[in-house]
């Protein structure tokens, strides 16, 4: 084999080494920390997941749309970067054994939360979803089958996703679901937004989240907390989810470390 054959079959496993690294690297960030492309800050017309990315501890990260940019249509992932303030969210997809301790944390702390739900969660746990609201919490609207809302376009179909989980929410609690919705897996579209807020929702992001979703590879109490504790900054949205082993035997202490660094616990109303 000729010099300039052995380069170039080099060349090509090297470059096949930095895909097969790049695509691990994307997988590994999951749902909650894909980051965008430098400058790409942009409410994309087509389909697209929602990214974030840390410019430094302690500092807000950097969104694929800007505030500016999602205040276009009543969504945020961002509260008042003006003061230590923090906004609990959790994403309730279903029960299995960890949402009352979350609410005994929160209640313990005084902190209020919001929970976006889907209709699972409201059928299979009406009381635990009537103690949300009783105990002050918003409950959210994570739509009623959690599929990806990016690809629905038209109106009627993306507003029965929506209106399906809040009748069965005012049945079940005998209140109106809050106006407030979160796009399952954080996938959406401008069309998604301006569908919401036709509607009259404000879309909730977040800016701060880790890998908890896996009920079988829950992350160590230390894993959760070198992600949440120097990502924590001023404003943050924060989504976690309900369904984490991790997440109900640290809250107490998570919550308590962050007011040891001078935060308050806000609603979503504030917004």
């Amino acid at each position: 084999m000729s010099y300039a054959n052995r380069r170039s079959l080099l060349t090509c496993a090297a470059l096949l080494t930095l895909a097969l690294i790049a695509a691990a690297v994307l997988a590994l960030g999951g749902e909650e920390e894909s980051l965008p492309a430098a400058g790409s800050a942009a409410v994309p017309a087509s389909a697209a997941d929602w990214g974030l990315s840390f410019p430094s501890p302690g500092q807000a990260p950097v969104g694929n749309a800007t505030r500016e940019e999602l205040a276009q249509y009543g969504a945020y992932y961002l509260g008042d970067t003006s003061e230590k303030v923090i906004y609990l969210t959790f994403d309730c997809g279903y029960e299995n054994g960890y949402t009352e301790q979350i609410l005994d944390a929160l209640k313990k702390h005084n902190a209020p939360a919001a929970f976006f739900v889907v209709g699972n969660m409201v059928e299979t746990a009406p009381d635990i979803v009537r103690r949300m609201a009783e105990e002050g919490h918003i409950v959210g609207n994570h739509t009623y089958h959690h599929p990806d809302m990016s690809k629905i376009s038209e109106q009627e179909a993306f507003q029965k996703e929506l209106d399906s989980l809040a009748e069965l929410y005012q049945q079940t609690t005998g209140k109106p679901l809050p106006r407030f919705y979160r796009p399952p897996q954080g996938k959406y579209s401008q069309e998604n937004l301006k569908q919401a807020q036709a509607l009259g929702y404000k879309t909730v992001f977040w800016s701060l989240a880790y890998v908890d979703w896996y009920v079988d590879n829950q992350p160590t109490r230390q894993q959760a907390f070198d992600k949440l504790l120097p990502r924590i900054h001023d404003g943050a949205i924060v989504l976690l989810h309900s369904t984490s082993k991790t997440n109900a035997e640290i809250l107490d202490e998570l919550l308590t470390r962050w007011e040891e660094l001078g935060f308050r616990f806000a609603s979503l109303e504030e917004l």
